[in-house]
């Protein structure tokens, strides 16, 4: 009994080995309580995950990916892309960020993403004419660095960079979008001429957010959808129709054999009534099942190098393009598995290995005070609470969608309270709001205790506090 015991684990070891040698993940830090880089690597190695995609080059990250053995895409922000347009200063990044760490024990880069998704329409042009000269200044420097065979420089594009005509709106027929076509092909070149893979960011559930006549079954990969057919090719999913309308916009400019590497893919847990665990599950159940088998697309059937995204849930991010930016992660904010997933693409219903040694503030949450008498500026105090921390979860749809007035206050309170590091003063609220030891959770909704942090400075919130009140007392005893 114990041998077969003992099977079964080598067994699925490499079943899992076989799975995240093709997978890798994004790792952002747009949190108010940022997990210590050493746990975050922990948690990668502990889960055979061994490739990792930045958004800068944080020292504190790089020596703590030191040693791992994890490859690495380091990254330069949009806003540093002017800067890298001189080509001193991208031989002087290239210096800071890749030359210092490329010593034996060091970090293992293999990419280098110049800006992330510069082109987005939304972004006005701003990174029109900057974005190109930085990925051959920053190329041209790790090359002079003496790197330039094994650490590629590319730039992570969103996939409204191509598309299809409305007049024949099929895989087959894409093509650069027309205002940046002729910046494309330029960028293809170069990428091709250095031997470095075109980057893409793919989200499925992109298409069902903007659309609600969106066939639900096409964003996933379990079929059970109408196919599209593109010239005897069916579709069965957004995802591969999407990469081959890449495969063919590629084509048209002359290089139809470039590696493509997904820089992101993912599914998000919250802040949408289509972001929810369950939808999650199943996409990334569809997802790895594929990576297991190495399927790749109809036109493209070699798989190709994918990075999920991501990691962690980032309370910080930016909602503007929607509630569920915070939610992408596979693990919550303090590094605990979300559902499970399994790596190995078997279909076992396992979790993943959570983050290790993770330290709590105290067991206190912020709640609505119910002898609170005069709830006149309940709503101010909510939206004060919101404003500077994260309540997406409270939007229609979302996991806690369903609260009533009284558990709203109390969610917004608490999330506020655990953003300030658990300060007294954080949990006042003109005396709406009290402190608990009892876990104010209800069903799926979580009220969190938050992690034991550093990273996140009192400063702009308690100010804010502190003109808050001095407003109120100005209209009360002025």
């Amino acid at each position: 009994m114990a041998l077969h015991r003992f099977l079964i684990i080598v067994l699925s070891l490499g079943l899992l080995g076989s799975v995240v040698e093709s997978i890798g993940v994004n790792w952002g830090t747009q949190a108010t309580h940022k997990l210590p880089p050493k746990i975050i690597v922990e948690l990668l190695k502990d889960n055979g995950i061994n490739k990792v995609k930045l958004f800068d080059a944080d020292q504190s990250t790089m020596g703590a990916l030191a040693g791992s053995g994890i490859e690495v895409m380091v990254a330069i922000p949009n806003d540093q892309l002017a800067t890298m347009n001189s080509y001193d200063s991208a031989k002087q990044w290239v210096k800071r960020n890749i030359t210092r760490y490329m010593f034996t024990g060091g970090v293992n880069i293999k990419y280098v993403a110049v800006g992330n998704e510069p082109f987005l329409a939304s972004y006005n042009n701003s990174f029109l004419n900057t974005t190109f000269p930085a990925l051959q200044n920053i190329q041209n420097a790790i090359i002079e660095a003496g790197f330039g065979d094994t650490i590629k420089a590319t730039v992570p594009l969103n996939a409204d960079v191509y598309n299809s005509p409305a007049s024949n709106s099929v895989p087959s027929a894409g093509r650069w979008r027309s205002d940046i076509s002729d910046l494309m092909t330029s960028i293809v070149q170069f990428l091709n001429k250095n031997n470095a893979p075109f980057t893409v960011n793919i989200y499925p559930f992109l298409s069902l957010y903007a659309d609600d006549n969106f066939p639900v079954n096409f964003a996933f990969f379990d079929g059970g959808s109408q196919p599209i057919v593109d010239n005897g090719v069916q579709y069965t999913n957004v995802f591969d129709a999407n990469f081959d309308t890449l495969v063919a916009a590629l084509k048209a400019s002359g290089f139809g054999d470039m590696p493509i590497l997904v820089g992101e893919v993912g599914w998000p847990t919250d802040g949408d009534k289509n972001a929810n665990i369950g939808y999650a599950q199943r996409f990334y159940a569809g997802l790895l099942k594929r990576v297991a088998l190495k399927q790749g697309t109809p036109v493209r059937s070699t798989l190709p190098e994918i990075y999920l995204f991501g990691l962690i849930d980032e309370d910080a991010k930016s909602v503007a393009p929607g509630n569920f930016e915070r939610h992408w992660g596979i693990f919550r904010y303090d590094g605990q598995p979300k559902f499970p997933m399994d790596l190995s693409g078997q279909g076992q219903n396992v979790f993943l290995v959570p983050a290790k040694n993770v330290e709590y503030l105290p067991k206190k949450w912020c709640v609505f005070n119910p002898n609170a008498k005069d709830l006149s500026k309940l709503g101010d105090n909510i939206d004060f609470a919101c404003t500077f921390s994260d309540c997406t979860a409270l939007g229609y749809g979302s996991s806690c969608g369903g609260l009533d007035t009284q558990g709203n206050a109390s969610y917004a309170f608490n999330m506020y309270f655990q953003t300030q590091n658990q300060k007294e003063m954080s949990c006042v609220f003109e005396g709406l709001a009290m402190l608990t030891t009892q876990n104010a959770s209800q069903g799926q909704c979580n009220y969190i205790v938050q992690i034991l942090s550093s990273s996140w400075s009192l400063r702009p919130s308690f100010m804010a506090l502190m003109v808050f009140w001095g407003l109120i007392a100005f209209h009360l005893f002025c």
